[in-house]
C-alpha cells in the first residue's frame, strides 16, 4: 500500500468511524455545530467569515447556524473592535461544557467497537493518534 492510499484510508475511516459514533449516541445536533464549537475552542473567538471558511460552510449557512447556538447559549456574538459592521463569534462555557459532554458520549459509543484490542493495537491506535493531531494542530487537544 502507498503512503498516498494509507492517507485516503485514514481520511475514509475517520469518517466512517464519526458517522458510527454520532448514530449509535443518537444525537441529532447537525455535525457543524460540533464542529464550529471546536473551531472556536481551538482558535478562540472568530469573524463570522473565518468561522464559516473554517467550518466550511456558506456565510448565511454560518449566520442562521450561530444564530440558532447563540439562542441556545453555545457561542456569544459580538462586535468586533476594529471594525463594528463585523460579527466575532466565541464559544462560551456552556458551548465548551456541551462539546466535552458530546464528546464523551462518542468516547463512550465507540468503546465497545475497540474492546476486543490488545494492548499492541492500542500503543498503535495512540501513536496515530498523536501524530494525526500533531499534523492537523489539533495537539493541545491530544493532551
Amino acid at each position: 500500500m502507498t503512503h498516498s492510499e494509507d492517507l485516503r484510508n485514514l481520511v475514509v475511516a475517520a469518517h466512517a468511524l464519526t458517522r458510527i459514533a454520532a448514530q449509535e449516541t443518537r444525537n441529532e445536533t447537525p455535525a457543524a455545530q460540533w464542529r464550529t464549537l471546536t473551531i472556536l475552542r481551538e482558535n478562540g473567538p472568530l469573524r463570522l467569515g473565518e468561522l464559516a471558511s473554517l467550518s466550511r460552510v456558506t456565510q448565511p449557512g454560518m449566520t442562521r447556524l450561530v444564530g440558532a447556538m447563540t439562542e441556545a447559549g453555545l457561542v456569544r456574538k459580538s462586535t468586533d473592535a476594529e471594525d463594528s459592521r463585523v460579527t466575532r463569534v466565541e464559544v462560551t462555557d456552556f458551548g465548551v461544557s456541551a462539546l466535552e459532554a458530546w464528546m464523551s458520549q462518542l468516547t463512550d459509543a465507540l468503546a465497545p467497537h475497540f474492546s476486543d484490542l490488545d494492548d499492541r493495537d492500542w500503543e498503535a491506535l495512540s501513536r496515530t493518534a498523536g501524530i494525526l493531531a500533531r499534523k492537523t494542530g489539533a495537539a493541545e487537544l491530544a493532551r
